[in-house]
C-alpha cells in the first residue's frame, strides 16, 4: 500500500472520530433539559485556549447544609438546581448565605470578532443557558442578559 493511501485512511479515520464527537454534542445540545443560570465572569481571555469567558454558575439548593456539598444539577422550572449526594456529584460551595455556585467554572468560547459579554451596563446580568447531561458539569449553549427580569439572549 502506498504511503499516500494509508495517510487517506488516517485522514478519513480522524474526520469520522471528530464528526463523532461533534454529533454527539450536537444530539446532547438538542435531547438534553436546559436551564438558565446567573453566571459569574472569572477570567475573561487566556492565551493558549483562544478567546473565551471562564463563567462560574450559581445553582438554586435543594437542601441547604454545609459551606459545601456534592451534588447532581438538574434543570428544574427553567433554573439550575443542586441536588445533594453522597458521592460521585459535582462540587458546589456556598459563597454567602444565599447564594450557591459551582466550585468548577465552565468556559464559554467567543468568536474572535464578538463583543465582550462581561462589560455589563449597571442594572444588567450576564446569564449562560446550559444544557444538563445526566452526569457531569453543565454544558454552556448561549449568553443572555438580564435587565428588569427579563433575559435577553446574545
Amino acid at each position: 500500500m502506498k504511503p499516500v493511501h494509508r495517510g487517506a485512511i488516517v485522514m478519513v479515520a480522524h474526520c469520522l472520530l471528530v464528526l463523532t464527537v461533534a454529533g454527539k454534542f450536537a444530539w446532547d445540545r438538542d435531547r438534553l433539559p436546559r436551564a438558565w443560570a446567573n453566571a459569574t465572569p472569572v477570567d475573561p481571555n487566556l492565551p493558549i485556549r483562544g478567546r473565551y469567558v471562564s463563567l462560574q454558575l450559581r445553582v438554586d439548593p435543594a437542601d441547604t447544609g454545609n459551606g459545601w456539598a456534592l451534588a447532581r444539577l438538574a434543570a428544574e422550572n427553567g433554573s439550575l438546581v443542586a441536588h445533594p449526594v453522597a458521592k460521585g456529584g459535582l462540587a458546589v460551595w456556598r459563597r454567602n448565605p444565599a447564594t450557591w455556585v459551582l466550585a468548577e467554572p465552565v468556559a464559554y468560547f467567543l468568536p474572535e470578532h464578538a463583543p465582550d459579554p462581561t462589560r455589563l451596563a449597571p442594572g444588567e446580568e450576564l446569564w449562560v443557558e446550559v444544557s444538563v447531561p445526566p452526569g457531569g458539569p453543565p454544558r454552556p449553549v448561549r449568553l443572555g442578559l438580564k435587565k428588569d427580569g427579563v433575559i435577553r439572549p446574545l
